[in-house]
Protein backbone atom coordinates (compact mmCIF):
# COMPACT_ATOMS: atom_id res chain seq x y z
CA UNK A 1 0.00 0.00 0.00
CA UNK A 2 1.41 3.37 -0.99
CA UNK A 3 1.64 6.43 1.25
CA UNK A 4 -1.09 8.11 -0.75
CA UNK A 5 -3.37 5.14 -0.23
CA UNK A 6 -2.66 5.03 3.51
CA UNK A 7 -3.45 8.67 3.97
CA UNK A 8 -6.66 8.67 1.85
CA UNK A 9 -9.69 8.91 4.13
CA UNK A 10 -12.26 6.19 3.78
CA UNK A 11 -15.85 7.31 3.52
CA UNK A 12 -18.27 5.38 5.68
CA UNK A 13 -20.83 3.36 3.82
CA UNK A 14 -24.31 3.42 5.36
CA UNK A 15 -25.56 -0.04 6.18
CA UNK A 16 -28.61 -1.56 4.52
CA UNK A 17 -31.16 -3.97 5.98
CA UNK A 18 -29.77 -6.92 4.05
CA UNK A 19 -26.16 -6.10 4.63
CA UNK A 20 -25.76 -5.17 0.94
CA UNK A 21 -24.29 -1.97 -0.38
CA UNK A 22 -26.86 0.51 -1.66
CA UNK A 23 -27.19 0.86 -5.42
CA UNK A 24 -27.97 4.26 -6.92
CA UNK A 25 -29.74 4.17 -10.26
CA UNK A 26 -29.81 7.20 -12.48
CA UNK A 27 -31.93 7.16 -15.65
CA UNK A 28 -29.91 6.98 -18.83
CA UNK A 29 -32.04 9.78 -20.31
CA UNK A 30 -32.97 12.62 -17.90
CA UNK A 31 -36.71 12.73 -17.38
CA UNK A 32 -36.91 16.48 -16.92
CA UNK A 33 -34.90 18.69 -19.22
CA UNK A 34 -35.39 21.76 -21.35
CA UNK A 35 -35.17 19.68 -24.53
CA UNK A 36 -37.79 17.29 -23.19
CA UNK A 37 -40.21 20.09 -22.35
CA UNK A 38 -39.63 21.64 -25.78
CA UNK A 39 -40.38 18.32 -27.48
CA UNK A 40 -43.61 17.97 -25.46
CA UNK A 41 -44.65 21.43 -26.64
CA UNK A 42 -43.86 20.57 -30.28
CA UNK A 43 -45.78 17.29 -30.12
CA UNK A 44 -48.70 19.01 -28.38
CA UNK A 45 -48.91 21.68 -31.09
CA UNK A 46 -48.75 19.13 -33.90
CA UNK A 47 -51.34 16.88 -32.27
CA UNK A 48 -53.63 19.86 -31.73
CA UNK A 49 -53.38 20.91 -35.38
CA UNK A 50 -53.91 17.34 -36.62
CA UNK A 51 -56.93 16.96 -34.35
CA UNK A 52 -58.42 20.22 -35.61
CA UNK A 53 -57.91 19.05 -39.18
CA UNK A 54 -59.52 15.70 -38.42
CA UNK A 55 -62.51 17.39 -36.80
CA UNK A 56 -62.88 19.77 -39.74
CA UNK A 57 -62.77 16.87 -42.19
CA UNK A 58 -65.43 15.01 -40.20
CA UNK A 59 -67.66 18.10 -40.08
CA UNK A 60 -67.31 18.79 -43.80
CA UNK A 61 -67.82 15.12 -44.68
CA UNK A 62 -70.96 14.77 -42.56
CA UNK A 63 -72.36 18.06 -43.86
CA UNK A 64 -71.66 17.09 -47.46
CA UNK A 65 -73.27 13.69 -46.89
CA UNK A 66 -76.37 15.36 -45.45
CA UNK A 67 -76.49 17.80 -48.37
CA UNK A 68 -76.16 14.98 -50.87
CA UNK A 69 -78.93 13.02 -49.16
CA UNK A 70 -81.27 16.02 -49.17
CA UNK A 71 -80.52 16.98 -52.76
CA UNK A 72 -80.76 13.40 -53.99
CA UNK A 73 -84.27 13.08 -52.51
CA UNK A 74 -85.56 16.05 -54.51
CA UNK A 75 -85.84 16.88 -58.18
CA UNK A 76 -87.07 20.08 -59.76
CA UNK A 77 -89.30 20.60 -62.78
CA UNK A 78 -89.20 23.97 -64.52
CA UNK A 79 -92.04 25.04 -66.78
CA UNK A 80 -90.70 27.62 -69.21
CA UNK A 81 -93.09 30.33 -70.47
CA UNK A 82 -93.55 30.61 -74.22
CA UNK A 83 -95.82 32.62 -76.56
CA UNK A 84 -99.24 31.00 -76.76
CA UNK A 85 -98.54 28.58 -73.89
CA UNK A 86 -100.91 28.39 -70.93
CA UNK A 87 -98.37 28.14 -68.14
CA UNK A 88 -100.90 27.32 -65.40
CA UNK A 89 -102.39 24.47 -67.44
CA UNK A 90 -98.91 23.18 -68.26
CA UNK A 91 -97.97 23.22 -64.58
CA UNK A 92 -101.10 21.26 -63.64
CA UNK A 93 -100.39 18.71 -66.37
CA UNK A 94 -96.79 18.28 -65.19
CA UNK A 95 -97.95 17.84 -61.58
CA UNK A 96 -100.50 15.17 -62.50
CA UNK A 97 -98.02 13.25 -64.67
CA UNK A 98 -95.35 13.35 -61.97
CA UNK A 99 -97.67 12.28 -59.15
CA UNK A 100 -98.72 9.22 -61.14
CA UNK A 101 -95.11 8.11 -61.60
CA UNK A 102 -93.92 5.26 -59.31
CA UNK A 103 -91.61 6.23 -56.45
CA UNK A 104 -92.73 9.86 -56.16
CA UNK A 105 -93.70 10.98 -52.66
CA UNK A 106 -94.82 14.61 -52.81
CA UNK A 107 -95.23 17.18 -55.58
CA UNK A 108 -95.58 20.91 -54.91
CA UNK A 109 -95.95 23.60 -57.55
CA UNK A 110 -94.94 27.20 -56.90
CA UNK A 111 -97.23 30.04 -57.95
CA UNK A 112 -95.94 32.88 -60.09
CA UNK A 113 -95.66 35.15 -57.05
CA UNK A 114 -93.71 32.48 -55.12
CA UNK A 115 -91.39 31.95 -58.06
CA UNK A 116 -90.70 35.68 -58.24
CA UNK A 117 -89.96 35.81 -54.48
CA UNK A 118 -87.32 33.14 -54.98
CA UNK A 119 -85.43 35.61 -57.18
CA UNK A 120 -85.50 38.48 -54.67
CA UNK A 121 -82.25 37.51 -52.90
CA UNK A 122 -80.41 38.01 -56.23
CA UNK A 123 -82.50 40.73 -57.95
CA UNK A 124 -83.79 42.63 -54.93
CA UNK A 125 -87.33 43.67 -54.05
CA UNK A 126 -89.66 46.13 -55.73
CA UNK A 127 -88.86 45.00 -59.29
CA UNK A 128 -91.59 44.33 -61.82
CA UNK A 129 -90.91 40.95 -63.42
CA UNK A 130 -94.24 40.52 -65.14
CA UNK A 131 -92.74 40.85 -68.60
CA UNK A 132 -89.77 38.57 -67.90
CA UNK A 133 -90.01 34.84 -68.75
CA UNK A 134 -89.78 33.69 -65.13
CA UNK A 135 -90.06 29.89 -65.06
CA UNK A 136 -92.55 28.17 -62.78
CA UNK A 137 -91.07 25.65 -60.40
CA UNK A 138 -92.35 22.28 -59.27
CA UNK A 139 -90.52 20.60 -56.39
CA UNK A 140 -90.74 16.80 -56.44
CA UNK A 141 -89.77 14.76 -53.37
CA UNK A 142 -88.86 11.14 -53.81
CA UNK A 143 -90.55 8.64 -51.51
CA UNK A 144 -88.30 7.37 -48.73
CA UNK A 145 -86.58 4.17 -49.75
CA UNK A 146 -87.75 4.44 -53.38
CA UNK A 147 -85.50 4.73 -56.43
CA UNK A 148 -87.65 6.06 -59.27
CA UNK A 149 -86.42 5.93 -62.84
CA UNK A 150 -85.65 9.64 -63.28
CA UNK A 151 -84.55 9.36 -66.95
CA UNK A 152 -87.87 7.65 -67.75
CA UNK A 153 -89.78 10.44 -65.98
CA UNK A 154 -87.81 13.00 -67.94
CA UNK A 155 -88.75 11.31 -71.22
CA UNK A 156 -92.44 11.13 -70.24
CA UNK A 157 -92.52 14.82 -69.35
CA UNK A 158 -90.81 15.78 -72.59
CA UNK A 159 -93.38 13.79 -74.56
CA UNK A 160 -96.55 14.75 -72.68
CA UNK A 161 -95.76 18.20 -71.23
CA UNK A 162 -93.97 20.49 -73.71
CA UNK A 163 -91.94 23.15 -71.92
CA UNK A 164 -91.35 21.06 -68.76
CA UNK A 165 -87.67 20.49 -67.97
CA UNK A 166 -86.64 18.09 -65.19
CA UNK A 167 -83.42 18.70 -63.22
CA UNK A 168 -82.21 15.97 -60.85
CA UNK A 169 -79.35 18.15 -59.49
CA UNK A 170 -76.78 15.55 -60.52
CA UNK A 171 -74.19 18.28 -61.08
CA UNK A 172 -74.58 19.60 -57.51
CA UNK A 173 -74.31 16.09 -56.07
CA UNK A 174 -71.10 15.43 -58.02
CA UNK A 175 -69.64 18.74 -56.88
CA UNK A 176 -70.42 18.04 -53.25
CA UNK A 177 -68.91 14.58 -53.53
CA UNK A 178 -65.77 16.07 -55.06
CA UNK A 179 -65.64 18.69 -52.31
CA UNK A 180 -65.91 16.06 -49.58
CA UNK A 181 -63.24 13.93 -51.27
CA UNK A 182 -60.92 16.93 -51.52
CA UNK A 183 -61.43 17.73 -47.82
CA UNK A 184 -60.62 14.16 -46.82
CA UNK A 185 -57.56 14.09 -49.07
CA UNK A 186 -56.34 17.38 -47.63
CA UNK A 187 -56.80 16.09 -44.09
CA UNK A 188 -54.81 12.94 -44.84
CA UNK A 189 -52.05 15.01 -46.44
CA UNK A 190 -51.84 17.28 -43.38
CA UNK A 191 -51.73 14.22 -41.10
CA UNK A 192 -48.82 12.75 -43.09
CA UNK A 193 -46.96 16.07 -43.02
CA UNK A 194 -47.43 16.37 -39.26
CA UNK A 195 -46.17 12.81 -38.75
CA UNK A 196 -43.12 13.59 -40.89
CA UNK A 197 -42.45 16.75 -38.86
CA UNK A 198 -42.81 14.74 -35.64
CA UNK A 199 -40.35 12.13 -36.89
CA UNK A 200 -37.78 14.81 -37.71
CA UNK A 201 -38.26 16.56 -34.36
CA UNK A 202 -37.93 13.34 -32.38
CA UNK A 203 -34.90 12.30 -34.41
CA UNK A 204 -33.10 15.56 -33.64
CA UNK A 205 -34.14 15.39 -29.99
CA UNK A 206 -32.88 11.80 -29.70
CA UNK A 207 -29.53 12.67 -31.23
CA UNK A 208 -29.25 15.60 -28.83
CA UNK A 209 -30.00 13.36 -25.85
CA UNK A 210 -27.44 10.83 -27.04
CA UNK A 211 -24.84 13.56 -27.49
CA UNK A 212 -25.49 14.81 -23.95
CA UNK A 213 -25.07 11.30 -22.51
CA UNK A 214 -22.39 10.16 -24.95
CA UNK A 215 -19.79 9.13 -22.32
CA UNK A 216 -22.29 6.95 -20.46
CA UNK A 217 -23.58 5.39 -23.66
CA UNK A 218 -20.06 4.61 -24.89
CA UNK A 219 -19.14 2.99 -21.57
CA UNK A 220 -22.29 0.87 -21.60
CA UNK A 221 -21.67 -0.03 -25.21
CA UNK A 222 -18.08 -1.08 -24.74
CA UNK A 223 -18.68 -3.10 -21.57
CA UNK A 224 -21.12 -5.25 -23.49
CA UNK A 225 -24.53 -3.64 -23.12
CA UNK A 226 -26.69 -4.61 -26.06
CA UNK A 227 -28.05 -2.01 -28.40
CA UNK A 228 -31.61 -3.10 -27.59
CA UNK A 229 -31.01 -2.39 -23.90
CA UNK A 230 -29.80 1.15 -24.56
CA UNK A 231 -32.47 1.80 -27.19
CA UNK A 232 -35.22 0.63 -24.82
CA UNK A 233 -34.36 3.40 -22.36
CA UNK A 234 -34.66 6.05 -25.06
CA UNK A 235 -37.82 4.44 -26.46
CA UNK A 236 -39.51 4.45 -23.04
CA UNK A 237 -38.44 8.04 -22.40
CA UNK A 238 -39.71 9.39 -25.72
CA UNK A 239 -42.86 7.29 -25.55
CA UNK A 240 -43.78 9.11 -22.34
CA UNK A 241 -42.89 12.47 -23.87
CA UNK A 242 -44.97 11.76 -26.96
CA UNK A 243 -47.88 10.55 -24.88
CA UNK A 244 -47.76 13.66 -22.68
CA UNK A 245 -47.57 16.02 -25.65
CA UNK A 246 -50.25 14.13 -27.59
CA UNK A 247 -52.58 14.06 -24.61
CA UNK A 248 -52.08 17.79 -24.08
CA UNK A 249 -52.73 18.75 -27.72
CA UNK A 250 -55.49 16.21 -28.34
CA UNK A 251 -57.19 17.01 -25.04
CA UNK A 252 -57.21 20.70 -25.92
CA UNK A 253 -58.75 19.92 -29.31
CA UNK A 254 -61.43 17.73 -27.72
CA UNK A 255 -62.21 20.51 -25.25
CA UNK A 256 -62.46 23.02 -28.10
CA UNK A 257 -64.88 20.84 -30.11
CA UNK A 258 -67.01 20.16 -27.04
CA UNK A 259 -67.11 23.87 -26.23
CA UNK A 260 -68.05 24.72 -29.83
CA UNK A 261 -70.90 22.22 -29.69
CA UNK A 262 -72.18 23.72 -26.44
CA UNK A 263 -71.99 27.26 -27.82
CA UNK A 264 -73.84 26.20 -30.99
CA UNK A 265 -76.64 24.63 -28.96
CA UNK A 266 -76.75 27.67 -26.68
CA UNK A 267 -77.09 30.03 -29.66
CA UNK A 268 -79.61 27.84 -31.48
CA UNK A 269 -82.40 29.86 -33.04
CA UNK A 270 -80.26 32.84 -33.98
CA UNK A 271 -79.41 33.73 -37.57
CA UNK A 272 -75.72 32.98 -37.12
CA UNK A 273 -76.42 29.60 -35.56
CA UNK A 274 -78.79 28.70 -38.39
CA UNK A 275 -76.16 29.54 -40.99
CA UNK A 276 -73.57 27.51 -39.08
CA UNK A 277 -75.96 24.58 -38.80
CA UNK A 278 -76.66 24.81 -42.53
CA UNK A 279 -72.95 24.55 -43.27
CA UNK A 280 -71.67 22.19 -40.56
CA UNK A 281 -74.77 20.55 -39.12
CA UNK A 282 -74.80 20.45 -35.33
CA UNK A 283 -71.05 21.32 -35.23
CA UNK A 284 -70.40 18.09 -33.35
CA UNK A 285 -67.83 15.51 -34.44
CA UNK A 286 -69.65 12.76 -32.53
CA UNK A 287 -68.21 9.78 -30.72
CA UNK A 288 -66.41 8.64 -33.85
CA UNK A 289 -64.59 11.96 -34.09
CA UNK A 290 -63.53 11.90 -30.45
CA UNK A 291 -62.33 8.30 -30.91
CA UNK A 292 -60.30 9.42 -33.95
CA UNK A 293 -58.62 12.15 -31.89
CA UNK A 294 -57.76 9.64 -29.13
CA UNK A 295 -56.37 7.28 -31.76
CA UNK A 296 -54.17 10.07 -33.09
CA UNK A 297 -52.79 10.69 -29.60
CA UNK A 298 -51.70 7.05 -29.37
CA UNK A 299 -50.39 7.16 -32.96
CA UNK A 300 -48.21 10.21 -32.23
CA UNK A 301 -46.82 8.53 -29.10
CA UNK A 302 -46.02 5.34 -31.05
CA UNK A 303 -44.35 7.32 -33.82
CA UNK A 304 -42.28 9.19 -31.23
CA UNK A 305 -41.16 5.98 -29.50
CA UNK A 306 -40.34 4.07 -32.69
CA UNK A 307 -38.47 7.03 -34.19
CA UNK A 308 -36.34 7.32 -31.06
CA UNK A 309 -35.55 3.60 -31.04
CA UNK A 310 -34.65 3.62 -34.73
CA UNK A 311 -32.39 6.65 -34.30
CA UNK A 312 -30.57 5.10 -31.33
CA UNK A 313 -30.04 1.80 -33.16
CA UNK A 314 -28.68 3.57 -36.24
CA UNK A 315 -26.32 5.65 -34.11
CA UNK A 316 -25.06 2.66 -32.10
CA UNK A 317 -24.49 0.67 -35.28
CA UNK A 318 -22.21 3.42 -36.51
CA UNK A 319 -20.14 3.06 -33.30
CA UNK A 320 -19.55 -0.67 -33.85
Amino acid sequence: MSIADSTRPELPVPPTPGGMLPRYETPLVPRHSIAGRALIAVVAIMTFLVSLTTGAVILVGSAASAWQSDVAREVTIQVLPAPGRDVDATVEKAVSVTRAFPGIGDVRSYTKAESIRLLEPWLGTGLSLDELPVPRLIVVKIARGATPDIPQLRRILAAQVPGAVLDDHRGWIDRMGAMAGTAVGGGVAILLLMIAATVLSVSFATRGAMATNKPVIEVLHFVGARNAYIASHFQRHFWLLGLQGGALGGGLAILLFALAGLVTRWLSGTAGAEQTAALFGSFSIGLGGYAAVLGQIVLIALVTAQTSRHTVNRTLESID
